[in-house]
């Protein structure tokens, strides 16, 4: 198959103001989530211990995708991203099924997002609305990201460092538990072994643990997208993927062991943060507010990041002729402020969805997010395969970023999104996830088939 490179452009050029520390601490804040902060029991009390292994593996594979985006953005830096690889090495249908799908799947994150941080701060003031709780969020951020590049990169990279810190912050007095440095707390890795070993739900436990923590990982690529407005491009990028993933990683895993080391696994309330606990158990006073506090953080610094990603995107696939060319506007400060009100409206309709038919419209999108992400994911590996090819052939000066170990770790990630596919099928809720996946991908597919029809016409 012929590969294709996108048009050129006809739109004006965003401004490169975003520095390599902003594109790293936009790769670390986004996958620190709020599901790492309070939903990380939940997943401890299905695989027990062997949550640690089910973490690895996601890590892994997410670290292989990352590498694999990293490359590719270093080569072909564009706000696209993704998107516009996969219209390099597939096609037009491609770049268009793929910057659309990761369209969808954020605007439904952030009506997620601004949902769960207003319903935080709902229950911490009872008087204020829900509703205009959501409100002020959007309204706050979509101001935030009408503002130029530069002031977007601050603002997150301080969000971020907040995340970043508490991590470290408990990391350290949780290693110092685990030595015995706490009178009250019973340090030692027994309970790593105890109440019936390390793997006291067997493989089927790590499989689970794996389908729940696997997608708490996204949030990844707003690093790749943000790499179409970094000062130096190619270098930025390289930087960031290099020092993020791992970092993420030692995040993610270290936090695990210290849990599962610290509490005994079957005893863990799935509804309660572990952090909140793990520290109270140390005694640091008011854990449980932190907690939310750090979790609202996190949801709003999610929800900045997915707004500029969404915005990008979408002006993105209108530079290629894959939306309306009204999107193209751009601000005198250089923020296509068309493409970043677009993709807020949908938020808001994605909210009203949520308000009005809970079980129903909005269940559907939202059971669609995992597995939308898990099909772009594979994009991603296929275009990278292809690319990466090209590349060596034409223009090997380009490849700034390798991916390790090519083809095979593309081809081994590859795979483990194939048994992930494979995991979700045997298990009836993932299995609907998918089923709502594959209907939003085959419409979005069969749009990309009308799209270049019309265009096709319209060019005779």
């Amino acid at each position: 198959m012929k590969t294709t490179a996108p048009p050129e452009s006809q739109a004006q050029a965003l401004p490169h103001r975003l520095k390599q520390r902003h594109l790293t601490m936009l790769a670390l804040g986004g996958a620190l989530g709020s599901g790492l902060f309070l939903g990380s029991g939940a997943a401890l009390q299905a695989a027990g211990p062997a949550i640690i292994l089910s973490y690895l593996l996601a890590g892994g594979l997410v670290l292989l995708v990352m590498r694999m985006m990293g490359e590719m953005s270093a080569a072909y830096p564009s706000s696209g991203s993704f998107s516009t690889h996969a219209e390099r090495a597939l096609g037009r249908w491609a770049g268009f099924t793929v910057g659309w799908l990761y369209w969808i799947l954020l605007v439904v994150v952030l009506a997620i997002e601004a949902t769960a941080a207003a319903g935080f701060v709902h229950a911490w003031f009872p008087d204020a609305p829900q509703w205009a709780l959501v409100l002020l969020f959007v309204v706050v951020f979509t101001a935030l990201n009408l503002r130029g590049v530069r002031f977007f990169g601050e603002s997150e990279f301080w969000f971020a460092a907040i995340k970043v810190a508490a991590v470290i912050g408990f990391l350290i007095l949780g290693v110092l538990a685990i030595c015995g440095v706490f009178s009250d707390v019973p340090g030692g890795l027994s309970n790593l072994t105890d109440n019936g070993g390390f793997t006291p739900k067997g493989w089927d436990g790590v499989s689970a643990g794996l389908l729940m923590v696997i997608f708490s990982f996204g949030g990844l690529e707003a690093a790749t997208i943000a790499a179409g407005e970094a000062e130096d491009p190619e270098r930025s990028i390289a930087k960031a993927v290099r020092s993020a993933v791992l970092r993420i990683l030692l995040f993610y895993v270290g936090s695990m062991i210290v849990i599962a080391a610290l509490l005994p696994w079957d005893k863990v309330n799935p509804a309660a943060s572990p952090y909140a606990t793990v520290l109270d158990m140390i005694g640091i006073p008011g854990t449980g507010r932190l907690i939310e506090v750090i979790a609202v953080i996190a949801l709003l610094s999610a929800l900045n990041a997915n707004i500029y990603g969404a915005s990008r995107m979408i002006y993105s696939l209108a530079d290629r002729g894959q939306a309306p060319k009204a999107l193209l506007k751009v601000s005198g400060e250089g923020v296509p402020q068309a493409a970043v009100l677009a993709s807020v409206a949908f938020c808001y309709v994605a909210v009203l969805l949520n308000v009005y038919w809970p079980d129903t419209i909005f269940k559907f999108l939202a059971n669609a997010v995992g597995a939308l992400l898990l099909i772009v994911w594979f994009m991603v590996a296929v275009s990278q395969l292809r690319l990466r090819r090209k590349l060596e052939r034409e223009d090997p000066a380009r490849l700034a970023v390798k991916m390790w170990g090519f083809p095979y770790l593309t081809w081994i990630a590859m795979a483990g999104m194939v048994a992930l596919t494979a995991l979700m099928l045997t298990d009836s809720a993932n299995r609907n996830n998918l089923m709502c996946a594959g209907i939003v991908t085959v419409v979005v597919a069969g749009a990309s088939v009308v799209v270049d029809k019309r265009r096709a016409e319209a060019a005779r």
